[in-house]
């Protein structure tokens, strides 16, 4: 028996040697296609999780990219975080689509973006609130339902990462995101400048400034505006505009009610009938002839080696979304209520403030900004709003206009829809880092006055 199984062996060995040589092949293969899927110099700095609260198992899923070219010490570098809209969105979005390092192909690859916001700042993205992208909420009870909730979390986060590496304790960091991130930003920024008060020096969250792309900060004050916006563009006719005007008043009928919900919901149809009435690609953008292709993103970062290599620990079976419905149904009732009051806290703490918008935008574009900018109830806001709106240059050619008193600015974009980043790459990139650094139209008074051609050549 011996001598039989022997004279098998030959065949047996040659097969299994063929088998593994296949084996290193595939392996081999796996490994390219792992490669050309997201390339070594793609991966972040840091990634992982941040946890919300010792008690619990939540957390907050981040990125963490560093400066590429830092012109000043690690230890000084300006660190920007970005958080998504939604509510319930991922800001892999804003990674993957928008202002991040490498951006997603249609053949679902990666290319490097030169206009990414981390060519001379840290830049860091936080899956917000918790549910949303890969962040994990171990129970729907903990998913948040206001915006102190959510402030609550991104504090924890935020002071968590600052402890992960001795480099980042005094660095400026500047809170950035766009549409309801227009709500977050000035909740995370009250609830720092709040716990700073009580807490010692080396405690504290260096916050420097926030800024805010086509937010949705004050909806009321905003939606109303949605019809006249619309008719002056020449989207609409005067009947199609009273009948907006007639349903943006039941919404604010709601809200006078203080039935949130109900106010979420006549919000909703005002601006599906706007939708039907101009029969555009999508409200983000006037002009855009197809909607923006963000779902990209989605299929990326549901191929399995790409989660391994952005360390995500979840089920094999888990789908990302780029929108989760849990987290918008859990955050619906707070829609439609104001953080204007928010806002005007952090402007009389003389903390800088940038408000940018689109200038495409339909859904939360510059009429809708401006609307309740002008209500606020701030020192500096009549002259604010009297003040000179100079014409801002890149390269020689007018990229937008900026509006400018004290620690607020505003500008607006000329050429953007709602994901200014994605659709004015350049020029929103020369924008962070000029208002960051205190360059050309963001920096002194007497700048302002003499730079109204200024040109960017950086």
């Amino acid at each position: 028996m011996k001598k039989m199984k022997m004279e098998k062996d030959p065949t047996t060995l040659f097969i299994n040697t063929l088998l593994f040589f296949f084996f290193l092949q595939f392996q081999r293969f796996l490994s390219v296609s792992d490669s050309s899927l997201f390339p070594i110099e793609a991966l972040p700095t840091k990634s992982g999780y941040l946890p919300i609260s010792p008690t619990s198992t939540s957390s907050i899923f981040y990125t963490f990219y560093e400066a590429q070219n830092s012109t000043s010490p690690l230890s000084q570098t300006p660190l920007l975080i970005w958080l998504q809209g939604g509510p319930g969105c991922s800001s892999m979005m804003g990674n993957f689509y928008e202002l991040g390092p490498y951006l997603v192909t249609n053949s679902l690859t990666l290319q490097p973006n030169p206009s990414s916001w981390n060519r001379i700042f840290g830049l860091l993205f936080l899956d917000n609130p918790i549910g949303t992208g890969f962040s994990v909420a171990s129970t729907l009870e903990e998913i948040p339902t206001n915006q102190n909730a959510v402030a609550e979390h991104l504090f924890a986060a935020i002071t968590r990462f600052v402890q992960l590496d001795h480099v980042f304790k005094h660095r400026p960091i500047y809170i950035t995101g766009e549409s309801y991130a227009g709500k977050y930003i000035p909740a995370i920024a009250c609830y720092i400048l709040e716990k700073n008060s009580v807490l010692k020096d080396n405690e504290r969250v260096n916050l420097a400034g926030v800024a805010i792309g086509n937010g949705l900060t004050d909806p009321v004050t905003q939606m109303v505006t949605h019809a006249e916006n619309a008719y002056y563009v020449g989207l609409i006719n005067e009947r199609q505009k009273h009948e907006l005007e007639k349903l943006q008043l039941e919404a604010v009928e709601w809200v006078e009610r203080r039935n949130w919900s109900e106010a979420t919901r006549a919000r909703n149809r005002v601006l599906d009938v706007l939708q039907n009435m101009t029969g555009l690609a999508t409200l983000y953008d006037y002009s855009r002839k197809a909607p923006y292709e963000d779902e990209l993103v989605a299929k990326f970062l549901n191929i399995g080696a790409v989660r391994k290599a952005l360390g995500v620990k979840v089920d094999e079976l888990f789908v990302y979304e780029k929108c989760s419905k849990i987290v918008w149904a859990a955050l619906y009732a707070d829609l439609m209520k104001s953080v204007k009051y928010m806002v005007e806290k952090i402007l009389k703490e003389e903390m800088r403030v940038l408000l940018y918008q689109g200038q495409r935008d339909l859904r939360v574009g510059v009429v809708q900004v401006e609307a309740w900018v002008k209500s606020m109830k701030w020192e500096g806001i009549e002259e604010f709003v009297n003040g000179e709106r100079e014409i801002w240059k890149v390269n020689g050619k007018v990229a937008g206009y900026v509006q400018k008193w004290k620690s607020l600015s505003n500008v607006v974009v000329l050429g953007g829809g709602h994901l200014v980043p994605s659709d004015q790459p350049l020029n929103s990139q020369v924008m962070i880092e000029d208002w960051v650094l205190e360059k050309g139209l963001f920096g002194s008074a007497l700048e302002l006055n003499v730079s109204t051609n200024f040109v960017y050549d950086g």
